[in-house]
């Protein structure tokens, strides 16, 4: 049987340093493909792209990882700025809402990733919480906490027990869009993961699986797109 292709989206930077370059990029933290490589797909990086191209773009797909990163527009869920949330990254927000939608309009088996998360709430017509503290470590260090399943989701039943996970964000969800259910919490109440009910397989996780070695939830991604 053939790995399934599993396109994941990607950062795009205006000045990026290596070797002797430095140059715009579009660039994917390794842990990413690497996952979806041991997970038993095959990995393409999904740059910024025209949003017009998304539905052309999610047919050559088996499934779709949107990556975290930036916070998102507030704008995007009709929220005022928090001086604490991050610049916009319109390109980005564009292209992955793009991407969410027209996954969604497929049955595209999809997998939000932290911010990734949040835009899938954002697209669906939900409401962020602009910041929280406790869920991440220093600048540029992943922290540590534990989510909790909700017995009888999606989530559950591909990881039914307490787990720490790697985490960094300072966003959250607040309003969730209409149909989503939550499937996990940390011990504070925050949302960790949401899903939507049946079928195809949707799912949206808050920490930052890559960056584990648990590989449970993009298994049961990479089993979605094999059979879907």
């Amino acid at each position: 049987m053939s790995r399934p292709l599993i396109g994941v989206s990607t950062y795009l930077e205006p000045s990026v340093r290596w070797g002797t370059w430095e140059l715009p990029a579009a660039l994917l933290p390794v842990g990413y493909p690497r996952m979806v490589q041991r997970s038993g797909g095959l990995a393409a990086m999904l740059p910024p792209d025209d949003p017009a191209h998304a539905a052309a773009t999610v047919a050559r797909l088996d499934a779709l990882v949107i990556a975290g990163g930036p916070d998102v527009d507030p704008a995007r869920y009709g929220a005022p700025r928090d001086p604490r949330t991050g610049p916009p990254t319109p390109e980005r927000d564009a292209w992955e809402l793009a991407l969410i939608d027209a996954a969604l309009a497929a049955g595209l088996p999809l997998l939000g990733i932290c911010r990734g998360m949040q835009l899938l709430n954002t697209a669906l017509g939900g409401t962020l919480l602009q910041h929280l503290d406790g869920h991440r470590g220093p600048t540029g260090v992943f922290g540590a906490h534990t989510v909790k399943p909700v017995p009888g989701t999606r989530y559950a039943g591909l990881v039914p027990e307490a787990l720490s996970v790697p985490t960094f964000h300072h966003q959250a969800l607040d309003r969730l869009g209409p149909g989503l259910l939550t499937s996990a919490h940390a011990e504070d109440g925050t949302i960790e993961a949401v899903e939507l009910p049946g079928e195809p397989f949707v799912l949206g996780v808050q920490w930052h699986p890559e960056m584990g070695d648990d590989e449970r939830v993009l298994r049961g991604l990479v089993t979605a797109a094999t059979h879907s």
